[in-house]
């Protein structure tokens, strides 16, 4: 039946070129979408791991469940000891403190409220690679009173890099504390919303501020994103539980989270549409192979082969063009990902934000895979009802077919 298949896909070469070009255009098309979205996700993933929060966040216990309220009481007193814990855990690539506060920032002629963070500039250099100054540069060990303003903020109070500002604060005990500050630099995150309202300013001087020495969190970047899981069980391992909490980037990324929603929403209705448009496709070239060849079918069975055997090859044969079909569409698909990744696709920035970014079709073995089995098996089940249907035709009417 084999030996019979090949030469009938032979025989009948304008049919299974038409097939084969429907196989191969829905396998490649689903290899490009699916690698565009794995790419956009991957990139919108690290853009926020690397401007704001990290791999893993560590807290002292029940800051989560409090709500934000009271942050004071919620600091850890000896970050010492949390950072000894997380420098023997492997693939660290940098840790920093962080003390985070709220209050107003006002440049003379008005005052908005602010989220603020106080931070350590080097290591946090380091692990905001993806944060964009817009202007000015970036916090150094030396600006005790330098402060790095949000995009949006900075805006609303018409504020540009070495304008001076006056940040107000309450301390731990409650009592007012303003100081002075120098703007050092606008940057821009992936969310406008946090752009709206943040500055970062030295650790030291938000200590000073606040009149605390204790950190709202430590920071952990990992060389690699899909270590994440296996660092959080190694420091819950190493620090006590009832003292701190973890929490890996997937928890705090509520914008990643919504973003990565919509997106797979949006492309899974494209997928679909593709697949439908394969199987839809690939059953018209079929059925109307099956139909010119009935008198074949006819004569074949008038021979003395039975319907089933008729129906088997009708299918085996699509199946077989599918496999052809999808391993000319997954090199297709490849070619053509990485032509365009060489080049480049601008993208306008996703919900929220207000950066836009280059895409590239990332080669996912899981995508090519999947395209490879709906080619084939899209194939197969695209002709069971043809092959039915020409397997059940009358043999006497299937005989008048062949004069």
């Amino acid at each position: 039946m084999l030996r019979l298949a090949l030469r009938n896909i032979i025989r009948q070469r304008m049919r299974a070129m038409l097939t084969l070009a429907a196989i191969a255009l829905g396998v490649a098309s689903l290899i490009l979408s699916g690698g565009f979205v794995d790419d956009i996700l991957v990139q919108l993933r690290e853009t926020t791991i690397h401007s704001q929060l990290g791999h893993l966040q560590i807290y002292k216990v029940g800051q989560f469940a409090s709500g934000g309220h009271n942050p004071f009481d919620y600091l850890i007193d000896d970050p010492d000891a949390v950072e000894k814990a997380v420098a023997v855990v492997p693939g660290v690539a940098a840790w920093s403190r962080r003390l985070r506060f709220s209050g107003l920032l006002s440049n003379g002629r008005g005052e908005l409220p602010i989220l603020g963070e106080g931070i350590e500039p080097e290591p946090e250099a380091r692990i905001g690679t993806a944060l964009t100054l817009l202007s000015g540069r970036r916090l150094a060990p030396a600006d005790k009173f330098g402060i790095l303003i949000g995009e949006g903020l900075a805006g609303a109070l018409k504020l540009k890099a070495g304008d001076s500002v006056d940040l107000v604060l309450s301390t731990v005990d409650g009592a007012t504390n303003t100081l002075q500050f120098s703007v050092v630099g606008i940057f821009r995150s992936v969310s406008k919303e946090y752009d709206a309202r943040a500055v970062r300013i030295q650790l030291n001087a938000a200590s000073d501020l606040t009149a605390t020495k204790g950190v709202s969190s430590v920071v952990v970047l990992l060389d690699d994103t899909r270590a994440t899981d296996r660092a959080r069980a190694t420091l819950l391992g190493l620090l006590p539980e009832n003292r701190f909490e973890l929490k890996t980037w997937q928890e705090l990324a509520d914008f990643y989270n919504n973003t990565k929603a919509l997106y797979q929403r949006q492309f899974l209705v494209l997928q679909i549409i593709i697949l439908v448009m394969v199987l839809l496709s690939v059953a018209n070239t079929v059925n109307m192979t099956l139909y010119e060849r009935t008198g074949e079918f006819g004569i074949m069975r008038a021979l003395g082969l039975s319907p089933g055997y008729v129906f088997n090859l009708a299918v085996l044969e699509t199946t077989l063009i599918g496999v052809v079909g999808a391993v000319i569409g997954v090199a297709v698909g490849v070619a053509f990902a990485l032509l365009i990744s060489a080049i480049g696709i601008p993208m306008p920035p996703p919900p929220n934000s207000e950066s836009g970014f280059t895409a590239a079709v990332t080669l996912v073995p899981w995508v090519l895979a999947g395209a490879f089995a709906v080619g084939v098996v899209g194939s197969a089940v695209a002709s069971l009802l043809p092959a039915r249907r020409a397997a059940r035709v009358p043999l006497v009417e299937a005989l008048r077919m062949a004069i």
